[in-house]
């Protein structure tokens, strides 16, 4: 039985279970934005790019 604070705190230090599924559903959540924001802003990045290089190469 844990006796002190201290105790009770050096036991959660020494618990290596994590929490696997909360970094799972986090990762999966920055995934699907990275995707959503790719297909909202691709065209839009792509026509900037090629306008760039298109001022670029016109020189």
């Amino acid at each position: 039985m844990i006796r002190t604070l201290r105790d009770a705190a050096q036991a959660l230090r020494e618990d290596e279970t994590g929490d696997v599924p909360g970094w799972v559903l986090v990762t999966l959540m920055t995934a699907g934005l990275v995707v959503v924001i790719w297909a909202l802003a691709g065209p839009a990045l792509s026509g900037l790019f090629e306008q760039a290089i298109g001022r670029v190469s016109g020189f």
